[in-house]
C-alpha cells in the first residue's frame, strides 16, 4: 500500500511487517519479551505517532519524497546487511546469516508448529562469531531443539565482545564453545545440505587495529567437525538500499551516514543515528541517539520557522 501523508504530524515508516526494529526481530523473546516492545509502540501511538509498516524507504519511497512532505526527517535503519564468512558451501541449505535466522524465528514465528514461516533445525548448530548476535542465534538453535549449540569463535574467551552475562548465560544453557578455530569449508551432502564444516586451529598473535591479538592460522592443524545448521553471525554492514537513492547523503568508507554534532547529515532537515551511523553497535547507543536527534530536530523546526517568517 501506499504509504498515508495526509494529515501531517509524526509518522514512523517501518520496512517490515510490525515495528519494533531490532528489538522485535533481532533480540530473542528469552532475553525481551515482546510485550514489552508492544508496550512502547503503544506509548508512541498513544501520543499521536502514526506508523506504516511495509514501507521499504529507498524501494516504495525515498528520502528526497518524504522530504517534500515532512520538514524534517530521522534516518534509522540500522546496519542491517550482514557479513559472510566467503567459504566454499556458504549457499549449502541450512546455512543462515543470523540476520535472517533471528526474523524468521522472532518476527515470523517459525519456532510455532503452525508457523507458515520454515527454519531448518538439526541435531548440531554451529554458529561462527563471538558478539552478542552469536550469542542469541546459538541459544536459539539450542531452544529450537540442538542436542549440540556450538559457538565457534577465531579468538579466544578473553577476546570476545560479547557482554560477560551473555557469555554466563549460554554457558549455564549448556552452549559448547570452541576457540581459536577459523571455517574453510562448509561441507555439504548430495542433497546439497551442510553435512560437516572444515575447520583451522588458530593461535594469537600480535594485536591489530581493533586492539585485540590477531588469530594465525597454524598450518597442518585442519579438522572437520559435523554440523546440521551453520548461523554466521559475524558482523553486519550499511545496506545501501536507502542511501543508493540519495546520492546527497554523505557516506564514510563503510557506506556509514556521516553526521555533525547535531546529529545532522550532509542534507538540510535529514538527521540520522544508530548503527546506520556508527556500524554494529548497541540498542542503548542508538536510543540515545533518537533522544540527542529528537532535541536537534525541535531546534532545527524552530529556527527554520522564524526563518521563513
Amino acid at each position: 500500500p501506499e504509504p498515508a501523508f495526509e494529515g501531517g504530524g509524526d509518522i514512523v515508516f517501518e520496512a517490515l511487517h510490525a515495528p519494533g526494529g531490532v528489538l522485535r526481530y533481532g533480540i530473542p523473546e528469552f532475553r525481551l519479551p515482546k510485550a514489552i516492545v508492544d508496550r512502547e509502540v503503544s506509548n508512541l501511538e498513544a501520543l499521536g505517532v502514526k506508523i506504516e509498516c511495509n514501507v521499504i524507504v529507498g524501494k516504495t519511497l525515498t528520502v528526497a519524497e518524504i522530504l517534500r512532505e515532512f520538514d524534517a526527517c530521522f534516518i534509522a535503519n540500522g546496519a542491517g546487511l550482514p557479513v559472510f564468512l566467503h567459504v566454499p558451501g556458504e549457499n549449502l541449505k541450512g546455512v543462515y546469516s543470523a540476520n535472517e535466522y533471528l526474523t524468521r524465528v522472532n518476527l515470523m514465528g517459525a519456532y510455532k508448529p503452525e508457523g507458515r514461516t520454515p527454519i531448518a533445525r538439526g541435531a548440531i548448530a554451529v554458529v561462527f562469531g563471538g558478539g552478542n548476535t552469536a550469542m542469541d542465534a546459538v541459544r536459539t538453535a539450542k531452544r529450537l531443539g540442538s542436542t549440540r549449540a556450538i559457538l565457534a569463535y577465531r579468538r579466544g574467551r578473553d577476546e570476545m565482545p560479547a557482554r560477560a552475562e551473555e557469555i554466563k548465560h549460554a554457558e549455564e544453557e549448556g552452549i559448547e564453545f570452541m576457540f581459536l578455530l577459523a571455517p574453510l569449508e562448509i561441507l555439504g551432502n548430495d542433497d546439497g545440505w551442510v553435512r560437516a564444516v572444515r575447520l583451522q586451529r588458530m593461535e594469537l598473535g600480535a594485536p591489530d587495529a581493533s586492539g585485540r591479538r590477531r588469530p594465525v592460522p597454524i598450518p597442518g592443524s585442519e579438522f572437520e567437525l559435523a554440523a546440521d545448521i551453520i548461523v554466521v553471525a559475524v558482523g553486519t554492514r550499511a545496506n545501501p538500499l536507502l542511501t543508493a537513492t540519495c546520492p546527497d547523503l554523505k557516506l564514510n568508507k563503510w557506506g556509514n551516514i556521516e553526521i555533525d554534532a547535531n546529529g545532522m547529515t550532509s542534507i538540510p532537515g535529514v538527521f540520522a543515528g544508530g548503527d546506520i551511523v556508527r556500524g554494529g553497535a548497541t540498542v542503548i547507543l542508538a536510543m540515545g541517539d533518537g533522544k540527542t536527534a529528537a532535541a536537534s530536530i525541535d531546534r532545527y523546526l524552530r529556527e527554520n520557522k522564524v526563518a521563513r517568517g
